[in-house]
C-alpha cells in the first residue's frame, strides 16, 4: 500500500466509455442539490418539521448539515485514495471487505431505485394539482408520471453535461423563488410579531419534537454524496468531488434553515405552528400570495414540479452509473454495461431504470383503480422512498467506518482528524438518526404497524441476501469476487 494518494488521473480513456471532463464543481453542485429538490423539501416537508419540532425546526437542518459536513471530511479524504466511481460500495469494499461491499452494493442499489420510482408519485400528485389549479386540465395523476418517465429516460440518454446545464436552469429557479419569498417577508417586517431568533434559542433546541425531525432533516441532503459518483466524468475529480460535496452540503443547509426560518417570522412564533396544524400544505402558498402576490403562488406551484423533474433527473443518473460500476464488476448481467457511442451515456442501464419506473408507475395506478383509496403521495412516494432513506443512512454509516477501518492498516500522513474523529464522529451521530428514524418511523408513513414493520425490514432482509451472496460468489465463483473491486486497488497498490 502507498503510503500517499494516488495521483491526479489524466484525462485519458479509462475504459468504462463514459464522457470524460464533462463536470467541473458547479456541475457537480447542481446535480446533488437537484437530486434533494429544495423547493419541494420546503414546501412539503417542512412544514411537518415545523408542527412536530415547533420553532427549533430550522436549526435541525443546520445540525444536519454539520454532521454531514463532518462525515465528508474523511469521506471526501477516503475519496482520493479510490479509483472508481462506485461510490458506498467502493468505499465499503475498500473499507469492510468485499463480501460488505456485495451487501452495499445491492443496498445501494436498491436504495436510488425506490428514491427514484417514489418521487413519481409526487410528480403526479403535484403536476395534477397544479395543472388543475392553474390551467383547469384534470387530467389522471398517473399520465404527468408517465409522461415525467419518458421525460427523465430522455434527459438520461443525452450526455451528462446536457443534463447538468438542465439541473442548474431548474435549480436556479427552484431556489431562486424561495429567496424572493424569504427576503419578502424580512423586508416587511415579518408577521405579527416581527423578526426574532428564537428558532435558535437553546429552550427550543432541546424541545421534545425535535429528535423526532432530525431524520426529516437529513432526509432533505438525500443524493449529496453522489458527487463521487462522477468521479469518471469530472474535471480534477480529486480536487473537484471534495469541494462541490462541501459546498452542496453548505447551500442545502443554509437554504432549508434560512428559508424554514423565515417562515416562522411570516406567521410569527405562535402562528406557525397553528397554521401548519390546519393547513401544512398551503403554509408557503398562503405566505407567498400574501408577502408577494397570488401570481407568486402560481409560479411556486409551477416550478414545485419543475423541482421534482430535477430531482427525478439526477437520481436517475446516479442509478445508472451505479449499476455501470456494478455491472463492470460482474454482479449484474454485462448488457447493462454498455455505453452509448455517442452520448457516451450508460444508456441500456438507464432503459432498464427506467423500464422499472414505468412497470411501478402503471402497477400502482392500476391499483388506485382496484383499491379504493391508493393514494400516490402518501402510499408511491412515502412509503415507497421509506426504505431508501434507510438505506441511505445505513450506508452512511457503513462508510464512515470504512475510512476508520482503511486508514487503520493504509500508512498515510492524512492526520487523525481526517481518519478518526471526524469519521467516528459522524458515524456515531448518524447511528444516532438511523435509531430515531426506526423507533419514529410512523411519523413518516402515517401507516400502520404491520406496514411499518414490513417497510423496516426491507434494508436489513436487503443486507442479509447481499452477505450471502458474496459469501457464495467467495467460495463457488472465486474469480468474480477477486474482481469486486480490483480496479480501487490498482489505484492504491504502488
Amino acid at each position: 500500500m502507498s503510503g500517499s494518494p494516488p495521483r491526479e488521473e489524466s484525462t485519458r480513456d479509462t475504459g468504462d466509455g463514459l464522457k470524460r471532463d464533462a463536470l467541473g464543481t458547479s456541475d457537480l453542485v447542481f446535480i446533488v442539490v437537484s437530486a434533494a429538490a429544495p423547493l419541494m423539501v420546503v414546501v412539503g416537508v417542512a412544514p411537518l418539521a415545523v408542527l412536530v419540532g415547533g420553532l427549533g425546526a430550522p436549526a435541525a437542518y443546520l445540525f444536519a448539515g454539520v454532521v454531514l459536513a463532518v462525515f465528508a471530511v474523511g469521506f471526501t479524504t477516503f475519496s482520493r485514495y479510490v479509483g472508481n466511481a462506485g461510490a458506498f460500495y467502493s468505499y465499503i469494499c475498500l473499507g469492510l471487505g468485499k463480501t460488505a461491499g456485495v451487501a452495499a452494493a445491492l443496498v445501494a442499489l436498491l436504495s436510488y431505485n425506490v428514491l427514484q420510482i417514489g418521487v413519481y408519485g409526487l410528480l403526479g400528485k403535484a403536476a395534477h394539482d397544479t395543472f388543475l389549479d392553474v390551467f383547469g386540465i384534470d387530467a389522471p395523476w398517473w399520465c404527468y408520471a408517465v409522461a415525467g418517465v419518458a421525460l427523465v429516460w430522455y434527459v438520461g440518454f443525452r450526455s451528462v453535461d446536457f443534463g447538468a446545464k438542465l439541473l442548474a436552469v431548474l435549480l436556479v429557479a427552484e431556489t431562486g423563488v424561495l429567496f424572493v419569498l424569504a427576503v419578502a417577508i424580512l423586508v416587511r417586517g415579518g408577521g405579527p410579531e416581527g423578526i426574532g431568533f428564537a428558532s435558535f434559542a437553546p429552550s427550543h433546541l432541546f424541545e421534545p419534537g425535535m429528535a423526532s425531525i432530525l431524520p426529516i432533516a437529513f432526509a432533505a441532503f438525500m443524493g449529496f454524496e453522489a458527487t463521487v459518483i462522477y468521479r469518471s466524468e469530472t474535471r480534477a475529480p480529486h480536487r473537484t468531488i471534495p469541494r462541490a460535496m462541501y459546498i452542496a452540503v453548505a447551500v442545502m443547509a443554509a437554504t432549508y434553515a434560512f428559508i424554514v426560518w423565515s417562515i416562522v417570522q411570516a406567521y410569527g412564533a405562535q402562528g406557525v405552528i397553528a397554521a401548519a396544524a390546519q393547513d401544512p400544505v398551503g403554509l408557503f402558498f398562503t405566505a407567498a400570495g400574501n408577502y408577494v402576490g397570488t401570481w407568486f403562488a402560481t409560479v411556486m406551484h409551477l416550478l414545485i414540479v419543475t423541482s421534482v423533474v430535477a430531482s427525478l433527473v439526477a437520481f436517475h443518473n446516479a442509478v445508472t452509473r451505479y449499476a455501470l460500476v456494478i455491472t463492470r464488476e460482474g454482479l449484474l448481467p454485462s448488457r447493462l454495461a454498455a455505453v452509448h457511442p455517442r452520448t457516451r451515456s450508460p444508456h441500456v442501464a438507464g432503459l432498464a431504470q427506467t423500464v422499472l419506473a414505468l412497470v411501478i408507475v402503471v402497477g400502482f395506478a392500476l391499483v388506485g383503480f382496484a383499491l379504493v383509496g391508493a393514494d400516490p403521495y402518501r402510499h408511491l412516494l412515502i412509503w415507497v422512498n421509506t426504505p431508501g432513506v434507510f438505506g441511505i443512512l445505513l450506508l452512511q454509516v457503513a462508510a464512515a467506518v470504512s475510512v476508520i477501518t482503511f486508514f487503520r492498516r493504509t500508512p498515510n500522513t492524512e492526520g487523525p482528524w481526517r481518519t478518526v474523529i471526524a469519521p467516528l464522529v459522524s458515524a456515531l451521530a448518524m447511528t444516532g438518526v438511523l435509531v430515531l428514524a426506526a423507533r419514529h418511523v410512523d411519523l413518516m408513513t402515517s401507516a400502520s404497524t404491520t406496514v411499518n414493520v414490513v417497510l423496516l425490514a426491507t434494508i436489513p432482509l436487503v443486507c442479509v441476501v447481499g452477505l450471502s451472496w458474496g459469501a457464495w460468489l467467495r467460495r463457488n465463483r472465486p474469480e468474480v469476487y477477486a474482481g469486486i473491486a480490483a480496479d480501487c486497488e490498482k489505484e492504491i497498490v504502488r
